[in-house]
């Protein structure tokens, strides 16, 4: 043991470092069949020393040997394929004890032929081999350079006292050889030992500066959950830990309201409210689940899960986890979650499966409206395949003009003179037929496609009215997506500029949708088109929130009411007083009220004599075709003619 103490002083780190002293210690196991080469030849000399010699302690000594060249082959095939499984300490002790005896008996053998004079040849055998074996055995063992030289201690040492009690010249220079050969083989073999040690610990650098990398890569950096790299390995490896009776249930969550944390508290607010979602979602998840930040203000949580009521209340501890009020920085946040939810293998066969499943589940609950939790269903399926099919066919359409603009008059109230139209978009598809707008319109703003739906609408709207009357408007409707698109005011401007008409005969109809997400950009796109002369009209108002607001900050010049405060089925004493506010707030802010959805003379009377300065729907005319609207104002153009030639 004070031996071992020395080269372990002398050799230092590795015994600090546990990674790397069992890669040594793997070292000596890793060939096998040197140890049978070995054990064979010491098996053939200490044979032949039976056989040449009656010397009784030879031949004990000699099967011995034998016995333990065997028993530590047979160990070393047993312990080998198993050796990075177990205790580096116990493998290394385990080759000690059979290496040290080994060497031992080898060196004893070539001792005892020595001290008997009588066999010269087997003198020569013996010591050869111990020598040739405890120099060898060094050069395999340099890893554990306390198992290499006590080997070849071990092995010339018996040849060394024997040859100085023995005496005489021949044998004094053989044991002052040994001396010789001890000192030079350990040099030799600290010196590999050093080597093979300087690479095990370059590799071991390398491999953990690898695994941290690689962790980092699969790190979100705000949250410190797995990003969306490591959340596609974190799965493979769920999936294949999934018991035949368990379920792998995802859970896509997608923060309500976060885009005006960051507008309204700056981004580092919002990271922090990121971060604290992912402690919540951390706490309520189970055990082995893998929590992740999917993107943006989007997170994944994907568990091993018993049954559907398992993941149900899993997304209900989520959703419950998040809606909790944070205090950041001294301001109160509130914050909710949409959620999509998929089960494999009950809704898909594989992750990739799963997680469209999840997606899709996730875009139902967005749409039904904040803090939903919706579960996938098959139905989904068809609807997206409905949803990708009238995409492809809507983008084709606008390039093979099966798209027509149609024009619904809006009526001067007091004179019955057309002020206005309002520009429709009609899909003849020639084969489907007509198509209605709330069939393509809602998929066209899910895709994009409205952006370019949109400026096509406003360039023929505005060609169309350029033929008109100067006196006689356009109204075109645009949705949010196309104006938050970038250049979005550039390109009315520019469409206003092909077309000739003055920006002051366009009028861009809203949603209060529209300024719910977004106001600072809203502002500037309707900021920089009133200085052009374009107006504004707020649409379909009474059914949004905070409606008076936001007529108080843009500049709008018309108020639409919505058609079911005309002719909806609770239309009455309440319906017309709310029309009769709005239309008295317009006649004081100098606005015009549009009343919607027309259809008989009593309701034109009605919203007439609540205030309302004009009416659109069916009662004065359908949408018509441009030819047809431009019939309509030559009409009464001439109409009004005769009147005056009459008078």
């Amino acid at each position: 043991m004070r031996l071992k103490t020395i080269f372990g002083g002398y050799i230092g780190g590795d015994e600090r470092d546990e990674s790397v002293r069992r890669k040594l210690v793997e070292t000596l196991y890793t060939q096998p069949l040197s140890l049978a080469a070995g054990a064979l030849a010491g098996i053939a000399c200490c044979v032949t020393a039976m056989i040449v010699t009656d010397n009784r302690a030879i031949t004990v000594t000699s099967v011995l040997l034998i016995v333990t060249a065997i028993a530590r082959f047979v160990v070393a095939l047993w312990l080998a394929p198993g050796a990075r499984r177990r205790d580096a300490r116990t493998l290394e002790f385990a080759y000690e004890i059979g290496a040290f005896t080994y060497a031992f008996l080898s060196g004893l053998v070539a001792a005892l032929t020595m001290y008997d004079t009588t066999i010269g040849h087997l003198q020569t055998l013996m010591v050869a081999y111990a020598l040739v074996y405890g120099v060898g055995i060094s050069a395999r063992n340099a890893g554990r350079p306390f198992i290499a030289i006590g080997q070849l201690l071990l092995s010339v040492v018996p040849i060394i006292v024997v040859g100085i009690y023995i005496g005489g010249a021949v044998f004094y220079v053989l044991a002052g050889t040994m001396f010789f050969v001890l000192f030079g083989v350990a040099s030799i073999t600290f010196n590999v030992f050093r080597t093979l040690k300087e690479q095990i610990n370059a590799a071991e650098t390398s491999r953990r500066l690898a695994e941290q990398m690689r962790e980092f890569a699969r790190t979100d950096v705000v949250t410190g959950l797995t990003n969306r790299g490591g959340l596609n390995h974190d799965m493979v490896e769920l999936l294949m830990a999934l018991e035949e009776d368990r379920k792998l249930a995802m859970l896509w969550l997608d923060l309500d309201r976060f885009k005006e944390v960051n507008d309204t508290l700056g981004h580092p607010v919002g990271d922090k409210v990121l971060s604290e979602v992912a402690k919540r979602l951390r706490s309520v998840a189970p055990e082995g689940a893998c929590v992740a930040r999917f993107g943006g203000d989007e997170f994944i949580i994907v568990a091993s899960v018993e049954d559907r009521a398992h993941s149900e209340r899993l997304a209900r501890a989520a959703s419950e986890a998040i809606s909790r009020p944070m205090r950041l920085d001294g301001q109160r946040i509130d914050t909710g979650t949409s959620m999509g939810v998929a089960l494999l293998p009950d809704d898909g066969p594989d992750i990739d499966t799963l997680m469209q499943g999840a997606d899709l589940a996730l875009y139902h609950a967005k749409v039904a409206g904040r803090g939903q939790i919706c579960f996938f269903d098959t139905s989904m399926t068809r609807h997206l395949v409905r949803k990708k099919e009238i995409e492809v066919e809507l983008r084709a359409a606008i390039h093979r003009d099966e798209l027509s603009i149609f024009f619904q008059p809006i009526i001067d109230l007091a004179t019955g003179r057309i002020r206005s139209f309002e520009a429709l978009v009609r899909w003849f598809h020639p084969e489907k037929g007509e198509l209605k707008p709330d069939e393509f319109i809602p998929v066209a703003e899910e895709t994009g496609v409205i952006i370019t739906l949109g400026n096509w609408i406003t360039a023929q709207a505005a060609k169309t009215c350029a033929q008109w009357p100067e006196d006689v408007t356009i109204a075109v409707n645009l949705s949010p997506v196309q104006i938050r698109a970038p250049g979005a005011a550039l390109g009315i401007l520019t469409a206003l500029r092909d077309a000739g008409l003055d920006p002051k005969r366009l009028e861009l109809e809203v949603t209060e949708s529209l300024f719910i997400d977004d106001n600072a950009h809203t502002a500037r796109f309707m900021e920089e088109l009133s200085n052009e002369g374009v107006r504004f009209a707020l649409d379909d108002f009474g059914t949004g929130y905070s409606s008076l607001g936001y007529i108080n900050k843009f500049p709008f010049s018309k108020i639409k009411v919505d058609r079911s405060f005309v002719s909806g089925p609770n239309i009455g004493k309440k319906s017309d007083a709310i029309i009769r506010a709005v239309a008295e707030m317009g006649s004081t802010l100098d606005m015009d009220i549009v009343a919607e959805g027309l259809e008989t003379i009593e309701q034109v009377q009605a919203v007439r004599n609540a205030g309302c300065t004009l009416g659109q729907g069916y009662y004065f005319s359908r949408a018509v075709p441009d030819y047809m609207a431009a019939m309509l104002l030559a009409q009464e153009r001439n109409d009004g003619r005769e009147a005056r030639l009459a008078s």
